[in-house]
């Protein structure tokens, strides 16, 4: 699989098989009532997303990797640009991992799929 699909896939929401049916059940991932309900397969190609128990723990490492990168860019922009005191810049880092967490969380999952899922091309 492409790292254009791959990234196609995971910010659209979509089945990184058929890039048609959605992984969770609602487009927001800030939804307080569905926001983070997976569904337990693809509406379109029906390709079932957790294939055994304990399938997405991997993603936590996925996740880690996007929280890092992100308290990365944060730090270096601060490091030649922002020039800020450290406690503010921690506060700002925490904040900005708690707010995006919903849709690292996401990205991580519809990412771990992906990395096992082989694309299913048309008029096959």
């Amino acid at each position: 699989m492409r790292i254009g699909d791959i990234l196609l896939a995971t910010i659209t929401n979509k089945c990184p098989r058929c890039n048609v049916g959605h992984v969770f059940e609602n487009n927001n991932p800030y939804s307080f009532k569905n926001g983070l309900t997976m569904n337990k397969h693809c509406p379109h190609c029906n390709l079932k997303f957790e294939r055994e128990v304990g399938y997405f723990y991997g993603a936590m490492y996925v996740s880690y990797g996007l929280q890092t990168a992100l308290i990365t860019v944060l730090y270096t922009l601060n490091m030649f640009w922002w020039n800020m005191p450290p406690l503010p810049l921690v506060i700002i880092i925490i904040s900005l991992v708690f707010a995006l967490f919903p849709v690292t969380f996401r990205w991580s999952r519809i990412i771990w799929i992906a990395s096992f899922t082989k694309k299913v091309v048309s008029g096959q």
